[in-house]
């Protein structure tokens, strides 16, 4: 956990190790793959090359699956705060809810819950970053992948 302050535009997770290092590498690899089957055409450059894009497409899905877990469990948290601090009327409307307005919700306080859950529901506010923008006050969650 961090004590640092959270915020719309500091939420967002960048992994170093994953962005700027593996992503860059399988990047390269793949052009350095890539030009041979254009230079000098054989089965073994295809070859070389489907491995290399076949490596950046499991380094993305990794991220995408790690990404869509997470989501799930957002989904489950965040319905059981629902449950906790809406009032009776809305709370039989949480179903309405899509997995991106729960996970823009998540940054919302317990007390502005309610409202931004009420605007989400009157369909004022659809996406998760125009959920994001309206918090005044952060929740944060340095556990995101």
């Amino acid at each position: 956990m961090s004590d640092r302050p959270q915020d719309f535009a500091t939420h967002r997770r960048w992994v170093p190790l994953f962005h700027f290092f593996t992503m860059p590498v399988l990047l390269f690899n793949l052009v350095y793959w890539v030009i041979p089957v254009f230079s000098s055409f054989s089965f073994r450059s295809i070859l070389a090359a489907l491995v290399a894009f076949a490596l950046l497409i499991l380094a993305f899905l990794a991220r995408v699956f790690a990404g869509s877990v997470q989501d799930r469990v957002i989904r489950l948290e965040e319905r059981l705060r629902l449950e906790r601090l809406l009032p009776d009327e809305l709370k039989r409307r949480t179903d309405e809810f899509s997995v991106r307005q729960l996970v823009g919700l998540r940054f919302a306080s317990d007390e502005e819950l309610p409202g931004l859950a009420k605007k989400v529901l009157d369909g004022n506010i659809e996406k998760a970053d125009d959920i994001k923008r309206q918090i005044k006050t952060w929740r944060p969650d340095f556990q995101r992948i």
